[in-house]
C-alpha cells in the first residue's frame, strides 16, 4: 500500500508521516518547498507541487493506493475557499487516477459536530478564529460526501500537544456529547488506523477525550 499525504508539512501531516513510517508504511508526500520537510525515510517520497494544481496532484496520485488530506490554513479568522478548492481537484484526480480511498480530516465545527466542543472552544475560539474556515471545511465535507469515493472525514476535536496513549473517543452520534481536545500524535493514529479499517467508511467520527 502506498499513501500520498498532502498537509505532510503541517503539525499533524509529519506525525502522520513519523507515525506511518514506523508502521513500515510507504508515503509519498506533496509538498511545495521540499527544503522545510525535514523527514528522510528510504520508505518516503518527496515531490515538490501545490495542491492546487490539477496536473501536480495527478502525478503525485500516479500508484498511490490511498490518500490523507491533512491540509491546513494560518488565515486565522479569515474567509477561505482553499479546502474546498483543493478538495474539488484532489477528488477529480482520485477519479480520473482510479484512486479510491480517501481520509480527510476537517474538524470540529464542520458539519454536525459543531457546538461539541466545549464552553471555550465553542464560545470563543470557534465565532473568533475558526468560524470562516469551518464554512468552507462545510463546503469541503459536501463536496466528498457527493464524490464517488471510498472516504472517511475525521473530526478531531482542538489540537493539544499531549502524548500518543489518550483515552481516545470516536462518535459520530453527537447529541450531548462534549470532547473538548485531542492530542496531534492520537489524531494522527486515529487517521492511520482509517488505511484499513471500514469502521468509519463513509462516515465522520468527531474523535477526542
Amino acid at each position: 500500500m502506498k499513501i500520498l499525504v498532502l498537509g505532510a508539512t503541517g503539525s499533524v501531516g509529519n506525525l502522520i508521516v513519523s507515525q506511518g513510517l514506523e508502521l513500515g508504511l510507504v508515503i509519498r508526500v506533496l509538498v511545495r518547498d521540499p527544503e522545510k520537510f525535514k523527514v528522510q525515510h528510504h520508505n518516503l517520497e518527496v515531490l515538490s507541487g501545490n495542491a492546487l494544481d490539477a496536473a501536480c496532484v495527478e502525478q503525485a496520485l500516479v500508484g498511490c493506493d490511498v490518500v490523507i488530506y491533512a491540509l491546513g490554513s494560518a488565515q486565522l479568522g479569515k474567509a477561505t475557499t482553499f479546502f474546498s478548492d483543493s478538495t474539488r481537484i484532489l477528488i477529480a484526480a482520485m477519479e480520473k487516477m482510479g484512486v479510491r480511498r480517501l481520509i480527510a480530516i476537517t474538524g470540529i465545527g464542520a458539519g454536525d459536530s459543531k457546538g461539541h466542543g466545549g464552553w471555550f472552544y465553542d464560545w470563543i475560539i470557534f465565532p473568533l478564529f475558526t468560524k470562516p474556515i469551518y464554512a468552507d471545511k462545510d463546503v469541503q465535507e459536501k463536496l466528498i460526501r457527493e464524490s464517488k469515493l471510498d472516504w472517511v472525514m475525521v473530526r478531531p476535536a482542538a489540537f493539544t500537544n499531549g502524548p500518543l496513549g489518550g483515552r481516545l473517543r470516536a462518535l459520530d452520534q453527537l447529541e450531548g456529547v462534549t470532547i473538548s481536545g485531542i492530542s496531534r500524535a492520537d489524531a494522527a493514529a486515529f487517521v492511520l488506523d482509517q488505511l484499513r479499517s471500514d469502521r468509519w467508511l463513509k462516515k465522520t467520527p468527531l474523535v477526542g477525550y
